[in-house]
C-alpha cells in the first residue's frame, strides 16, 4: 500500500538511522501498537525530521526562475524596486499566470522538504477569486497554507483595498472554514500603501473573522517615514494606535524595528517573520533587533522555499539560534491550525504527520497531513514535467504583460 492518499489505517514512516519511528493515522501522528501498520516506509539511512514551515512567500512570485528580466532603469532604492520590479510583476498578473506560479512554487517548495506555506498575495487586477486560485493548487499538490490577499490603495485606492479585504472574508468565511490544512489571514501589502480607515476597516475584520493580520512591516525605513508622516511613532505604534489586533499577527521583516519594538510586538502576541536572503536582495538591511526574540520563524519573501538556504543568509550569531526559529515556527502552526506542531522528534500523538525525510543527497520523502507527497525525491500528486512547461509557457506571457505595465501615479 502507498498512502498517498491519507488513510485512517495506521501506517509508519521509518526507523531511520537513529531508529525514530513515527506511526501517523489520518493527519495525525498516534502512538506505537501492536497491530500490523497498513504500510510501512523504512529509511535506515535517513533522518526524519519535522516539515519545515516557510512563515512568509509570496506564491505569485513562481515564475521568477524563468528569466525574468531585469527592472530598467536599474532602481536605486527600495522603492524603486518595488516599482519598477514587484509592483510592474503583480499587476500583470491574471489567472493562468497566477496558476502556473502558484504550483510550480509549491512543487519546489513540496520537493524541498517545506510543508507549510504562509503566503502574502497581490494580483491588483485579479483579486476576487484570487486566493480561491491559490487554494487549488495547494490541496492539488498537497500543502498545508495560509492565504491571505494584501490589501493596497497603491493602485485603485479605497476602492481596491476594499476588495483586497473582501477576498480574505470570502475565504475565511468558506473554504477555509472547513478544511484542516487551509487557512485565511486578514493581510495588508504594507502600511504605508494603506490610509488609517483601510487599517481600522483590517482590524475589525481580523476581529469579526476570528483571522490573524498578515503584514509587512517596517520593511524599509520608507515604512517608517511614513508612518511618522501621519503623526505616529512608527508602523507598529500605527497599528496599535488603530486598534488592529496583534494577537497572532504575522509581521514580515522588521528590519527598522527597535528591539524595544519587537519584544513590544511579540509581547502583544504577535509572529515576526525574518527574511534574510529577501533583504539583502532589496538592500534593506539586516534585521538584528529579532536576534534574541523568541517568537521569531523565518521567511523566503518569495524566494524558493528551501529554508536551508534562508538559514545559510542569516548572521553567523542567528544561525546558532535556528532551532529556536523552528520552534516557533511550529507553535505558529500551532496557533493558526489549531492542533501542535512538532518541532523536533520524538512528536508527541495528536500532532499533524507533516514531515520529510532527508539523507545525504537531500530531500527524500515528504509527508504533509499524514499524506505521502513526495517519495524517492518524486513528487506523487502532480506531474513535475507538466508543471515546470506550463511554467515556462506562463512566464514568456507574464514577462511580455510586464514590460507595458504602468508605473503607479
Amino acid at each position: 500500500m502507498n498512502p498517498a492518499a491519507t488513510t485512517t489505517q495506521p501506517w509508519v514512516l521509518g526507523p531511520d538511522r537513529h531508529g525514530q519511528t513515527v506511526w501517523i493515522a489520518g493527519e495525525h501522528c498516534v502512538g506505537a501498537t501492536d497491530r500490523m501498520p497498513a504500510f510501512t516506509l523504512p529509511c535506515p539511512d535517513a533522518t526524519i525530521e519535522p516539515g519545515r514551515i516557510n512563515a512568509h512567500t509570496h506564491l505569485y512570485s513562481g515564475l521568477v526562475p524563468f528569466d525574468m528580466p531585469p527592472p530598467s532603469p536599474p532602481p536605486e532604492n527600495f522603492l524603486q524596486i518595488l516599482q519598477r520590479l514587484w509592483w510592474r510583476l503583480d499587476r500583470a498578473l491574471d489567472g493562468a499566470t497566477l496558476r502556473a506560479a502558484a504550483r510550480y512554487y509549491i512543487a519546489e517548495a513540496l520537493l524541498a522538504g517545506t510543508t507549510t506555506l504562509i503566503d502574502h498575495h497581490e494580483s491588483p487586477h485579479f483579486i476576487d477569486g484570487s486566493l480561491d486560485l491559490l487554494a487549488d493548487a495547494c490541496e492539488e499538490l498537497g500543502i498545508r497554507a495560509l492565504l491571505g490577499y494584501g490589501a493596497s490603495e497603491r493602485n485603485g485606492g479605497a476602492a481596491e483595498a476594499d476588495a483586497g479585504l473582501q477576498e480574505c472574508a470570502r475565504l475565511v468565511r468558506g473554504r477555509a472554514a472547513s478544511s484542516t490544512a487551509l487557512r485565511g489571514a486578514v493581510a495588508i501589502h504594507a502600511s504605508f500603501t494603506v490610509s488609517d480607515a483601510t487599517l481600522r476597516r483590517a482590524g475589525r475584520l481580523c476581529r469579526d473573522l476570528g483571522a490573524p493580520l498578515h503584514i509587512h512591516l517596517a520593511e524599509d525605513r520608507s515604512d517608517v517615514a511614513d508612518a511618522q508622516r501621519r503623526g505616529y511613532a512608527g508602523p507598529l505604534q500605527r497599528l496599535v494606535a488603530l486598534e488592529v489586533p496583534l494577537e497572532n499577527a504575522i509581521l514580515a521583516h522588521g528590519v527598522c524595528l527597535s528591539v524595544a519594538e519587537a519584544a513590544a510586538a511579540t509581547a502583544a502576541g504577535a509572529w515576526l517573520v525574518h527574511n534574510p536572503r529577501s533583504n539583502r536582495n532589496n538592500r534593506v538591511g539586516y534585521a538584528s533587533a529579532l536576534h534574541a526574540n523568541p517568537r521569531v520563524a523565518l521567511g523566503s519573501d518569495g524566494f524558493p522555499a528551501r529554508m536551508e538556504d534562508e538559514v545559510a543568509a542569516l548572521a553567523p550569531a542567528d544561525r546558532a539560534r535556528v532551532a529556536e526559529r523552528h520552534r516557533a515556527a511550529a507553535r505558529l502552526n500551532s496557533a493558526l491550525f489549531g492542533i501542535p506542531f512538532a518541532a523536533a522528534l520524538p512528536a508527541a500523538p495528536g500532532c499533524a504527520a507533516d514531515f520529510r525525510v532527508v539523507d545525504a543527497a537531500g530531500v527524500r520523502h515528504v509527508v504533509v497531513g499524514g499524506r505521502l507527497v513526495v517519495r524517492d525525491r518524486r513528487l506523487l500528486t502532480a506531474d513535475p514535467a507538466e508543471i515546470r512547461a506550463a511554467a515556462a509557457t506562463a512566464a514568456r506571457d507574464l514577462w511580455a504583460r510586464m514590460a507595458t505595465a504602468a508605473s503607479p501615479g
